[in-house]
């Protein structure tokens, strides 16, 4: 792409040019229009100054400066000075990259960071239009990478969207099953006559992006948030006070980025700019090193255990034993299906932070992990991130009042104590099992109040605790597998397989919805965005037999077929048939013939 080219107006205003996209900053320094090469589109009007607010006060604008052009470096750059209420100094940088005008925001000073606005600004320049100010466009139709309800594909553009590490099962925390996604954002003019149909089809007017992107190290926030408002929005990043001030601190670049196909070409390019920049991460794994066994088909119990919940009456984490394992597995084996890889799930062990087994339901675990072997077959044990049971109060976030929340991997101590249980529970002479399903990654701690170990919050924090899970892993077993639900391309390095987690939010008042598309989606996600990694497709909980039918029938142009039943569905009690164990058997008859190797591209 040719480097764009810009130029200072006589008016005080900075023209920059650049192939498939123009813009104009304004010569107050206050706002900037940015257009798509087409002239049929409206362009995107830029609030500025942005806002960086500290936990003791608010950021207000002041005063801007004229803009600044230095045309010098590789890439045009354009700097706004602005007199802040919070700060000593701030400014907002526009560097101007082929593929769109990237945003940051620089302030100096001392103070903890509670939130920064980007593309927006609390003016306090007195007259009219005072306030906060969010940017302006004429978008209508929203795509994020973070699955929401799996009902709708898409969403408004005057509807919010969450990408973070943070959710549960409450009204309006219901963005966890990738935590994180890529933080990238798709809109378009184009109005969808229904909202849940297909994400991919092109829009006439195509597509822009919302990027943000920066080190790893840097993502010291644990969402960043699409604020709408009336024709306008803005992106919010939650730091929570945990990143402090001293001297100057920059914000992550947002790149605003137009003319994208679709919103997976969106994240294939986005991937691109976080890999140009250095923000994207390899995975330790190279393909042409990956253990074969690892695209074997999976057995996952815990659809089981939650059918033979609604059958006992019993709750689901009691009934992972080995009794009941060795009745899924023998009845599945009955019917000419053996898995290659049997995921243990929720609950083997004593205490969720510990590595030991609970004895009265599994007698002798590294044994039975012994004889899945003899047999050929490989066993991952599920694990449950940032659990405290079994973790010192004094290694774990904490509340002021001192209530542990968190493992805290900053500690030291934590670090190590995580490090052991990983390390016993695959290592030969622990329980020797091949890998690790984990599991709850969005209960990274959030909050001002808490109390931590070092300086890293957020996203940064997540990577922190997995990178120890992962290190562990490999030096206990070499080929050890470890899958995660965290497709944002800066973790590739830390997961070796990207699990498409649960199909529905069970939670909501209706959470029957059409699996296929969903799963369909998201697959498309973590091919656009983690390329390199294969994919778990998991199965759980399908609304009904015809659903899961159908989505079986397809899972290998998705990635490594899974299978969470062994007699009948959880949800509805419906039996499974011989139709559906012949089904399966051609299903990994096909996949093992094919080498373990799905049709994934990104535009199914």
């Amino acid at each position: 792409m040719t480097r764009p080219k810009a130029t200072a107006r006589d008016d005080g205003a900075i023209e920059v040019l650049a192939e498939g996209w123009r813009m104009t900053v304004a010569a107050d320094g206050v706002t900037a229009a940015v257009h798509h090469e087409d002239a049929g589109h409206h362009p995107v009007t830029v609030q500025l100054a942005g806002a960086l607010d500290r936990t003791d006060r608010t950021d207000e604008t002041l005063e801007t400066d004229p803009p600044l052009l230095d045309a010098a470096g590789e890439n045009p750059v354009v700097t706004v000075h602005r007199r802040s209420s919070a700060w000593t100094g701030a400014l907002t940088r526009i560097a101007c990259t082929p593929q769109g005008p990237e945003f940051s925001w620089e302030v100096s000073g001392e103070g903890a960071l509670s939130q920064t606005l980007g593309l927006a600004v609390r003016a306090a320049f007195g007259g009219r239009g005072g306030g906060l100010r969010p940017s302006g466009h004429d978008w209508h139709r929203l795509f994020s990478p973070n699955p929401g309800p799996p009902r709708g594909l898409t969403r408004g553009a005057g509807e919010s969207a969450v990408v973070g590490v943070c959710g549960d099962a409450r009204p309006g925390r219901g963005h966890w099953f990738f935590t994180p996604a890529p933080l990238c954002l798709a809109l378009t003019e184009d109005v969808a006559p229904d909202t849940t149909g297909p994400a991919e089809a092109p829009a006439p007017h195509g597509w822009w992006t919302l990027s943000a992107g920066a080190p790893v190290g840097d993502l010291t926030f644990t969402e960043m948030a699409y604020v709408p408002s009336d024709g306008g929005f803005h992106l919010r990043f939650a730091y929570e006070g945990h990143t402090r001030v001293d001297g100057t601190h920059r914000s992550p670049a947002v790149l605003l980025s137009p003319g994208h196909r679709d919103p997976y070409a969106g994240l294939r390019a986005h991937r691109q700019w976080l890999a140009q920049r250095g923000w994207a991460a390899s995975p330790r794994t190279a393909a042409a090193g990956r253990p074969a066994w690892w695209s074997e088909p999976m057995f996952c119990g815990w659809g089981a255990q939650m059918g033979r919940a609604r059958d006992t009456g019993l709750p689901a984490p009691q009934l992972s034993s080995r009794t009941e394992y060795d009745a899924h597995l023998a009845h599945l084996e009955s019917h000419g299906l053996v898995p290659g890889t049997v995921v243990v799930d929720d609950n083997w062990q004593v205490r969720y932070g510990h590595w030991a087994p609970d004895e009265e339901r599994w007698p002798g675990l590294a044994g039975w992990i012994a004889g899945r072997h003899a047999r050929g077959q490989r066993v991952l044990l599920w694990w449950k991130a940032w659990s405290t049971e079994g973790v010192p109060d004094e290694l774990c976030v904490r509340t002021a009042a001192g209530r542990p929340v968190a493992l805290d991997p900053g500690h030291p101590g934590a670090r190590e104590l995580l490090a052991e249980n990983i390390r016993t529970m695959l290592s030969p002479d622990g329980l020797d099992a091949d890998g690790l399903k984990i599991d709850f990654t969005a209960d990274t701690p959030t909050g001002e109040g808490l109390v931590s170990h070092g300086g890293a919050w957020g996203i940064a924090l997540l990577h922190q605790y997995l990178d120890v899970v992962h290190r562990a892993a490999k030096e206990a077993k070499g080929d050890a597998l470890v899958v995660t639900h965290t497709p944002h391309p800066a973790f590739a390095d830390v997961t070796d397989m990207i699990r498409l987690n649960d199909m529905l939010r069970l939670d909501d008042p209706d959470p029957y919805a059409p699996i296929v598309p969903q799963m369909r989606l998201r697959a498309a996600v973590a091919a656009a965005a983690c390329p390199a990694l294969p994919v778990d497709t998991d199965d759980w909980c399908a609304p009904d037999r015809e659903q899961w039918r159908a989505y079986t029938a397809m899972k290998d142009e998705l990635g490594v077929p899974a299978l969470y039943l062994a007699t009948h569905l959880d949800r509805t009690g419906e039996p499974l048939e011989e139709f559906d164990y012949a089904s399966l058997r051609r299903l990994w008859s096909r996949w093992r013939a094919r080498g373990g190797t799905g049709d994934r591209d990104g535009n199914t």
